[in-house]
């Protein structure tokens, strides 16, 4: 059944139409956390660079989001997607009149027959849950809801301290959850504010079912990276060094088992260079002198232990863009395509830059790789 459920998987995302939402970046061909975390970035630092403005986040938390999928709605879904009837009928029989056990040593419970949700470790379900989701996209031309599977955010963009759209974004979504028998988990759900301005003004709490959303100034998780309302990389920094630092240990032991040099350098390539360098192409360009001397550090301590050359963060994070970046230019449908706008014919292979006043800006992933393009060129 599992090799099955690969099969219609694969089936579904070959056929699925270019306008589903460009914003959903899970199971998407050429879509990664990294497209995820760095379009939110872009949208925020691009609004920060003008007047008077400030950015409002609001990470959503759903309870038990896999297990809410009303079947009838959901194939009317499918069906707006132009699916094939058959297709959404055996995906309407898989999700029905499923019998559930619970067993506990040798004592089996009565049947329960489940008519909502996806099953329990479905390879489906991921799937499943972000078409279900994918109607549920901002209103206004302000916001933006970036969705990866059912991690999402909703991006407020805020001028001139004219929240009203941002207020009505978060009503919307709400109403929505209640139409689509979603349910939001108010204590995990958090907000944050980045607001650069010298002179800033009290902001009003968001509310949900009557229950004030907590305000971070540091988010635990985002995809995988810490944010923090500063936008910067500290706290993901400090994160990734001491989880590198504990898997330093294990490469020390290996090394006195007598492990060759080729092993030692494996070792590191799976456990700890994958830690250092996930999402780097979205946090790495505006990392500080000092968060990337405590990464070096790391570095030159595996490079002692394996005994050869190991490849830098810096050189990782450069190669890691441009090849991102001609992914992205490649594909029409990616929702960042339309930031690497080429020049003349006669300047073939070099693109327009992105005007930037801050360095914030100027050092996050596309005028990065922008920059890269061209000198590659």
């Amino acid at each position: 059944m599992k090799c099955f459920e690969r099969l219609v998987k694969d089936h579904i995302t070959s056929t699925l139409p270019d306008t589903i939402d460009p914003l959903q970046f899970a199971y998407r061909p050429n879509r990664s956390t990294d497209d995820a975390i760095s379009t939110t970035l872009h949208t925020a630092l691009t609004h920060l660079d003008k007047r008077n403005t400030y950015v409002r986040m609001l990470f959503i938390d759903y309870s038990s989001a896999f297990n809410t999928i009303v079947p009838s709605k959901f194939v009317i879904k499918l069906e707006t997607l132009c699916l094939d009837p058959a297709l959404c009928n055996w995906v309407l029989d898989f999700l029905t009149g499923r019998p559930q056990v619970v067993r506990v040593g040798n004592n089996i419970s009565t049947p329960l027959i489940l008519n909502t949700g996806a099953p329990q470790g479905c390879v489906l379900s991921p799937l499943l849950y972000s078409l279900f989701t994918h109607d549920c996209v901002a209103t206004h031309a302000s916001n933006s809801i970036i969705k990866f599977a059912d991690d999402t955010t909703v991006v407020g963009l805020i001028t001139n301290n004219d929240e009203t759209a941002y207020m009505e974004e978060v009503r919307a979504l709400g109403v929505w959850c209640q139409e689509n028998n979603l349910t939001l988990n108010v204590n995990k759900t958090k907000e944050m504010i980045v607001d650069f301005r010298k002179q800033q003004r009290e902001h009003p709490p968001i509310h949900i079912d009557g229950t004030v959303v907590e305000r971070v100034v540091s988010f635990f998780k985002f995809l995988g990276v810490h944010i923090t309302d500063k936008l910067n990389w500290s706290t993901h920094t400090d994160s990734i060094v001491t989880k590198a630092q504990q898997r330093l240990f294990n490469l020390r032991r290996l090394k006195k088992f007598g492990l060759s040099p080729k092993a030692l350098t494996n070792f590191y390539r799976c456990t700890i260079e994958s830690i250092l360098s996930g999402c780097i192409t979205a946090w790495y360009g505006n990392c500080s002198a000092l968060n990337r001397k405590a990464l070096q550090r790391v570095m030159r301590s595996a490079q002692r232990i394996t005994g050869g050359k190991l490849p830098a963060l810096q050189d990782t994070y450069t190669t890691r863009c441009h090849r991102k970046a001609i992914k992205i230019i490649k594909d029409n449908n990616h929702p960042s395509h339309c930031l690497f706008t080429p020049l003349s014919s006669r300047r073939r292979g070099q693109y327009r830059c992105i005007k930037a006043g801050t360095e914030r800006l100027k050092n996050s992933f596309y005028l990065k790789a922008i920059r890269l393009l061209t000198s590659h060129h």
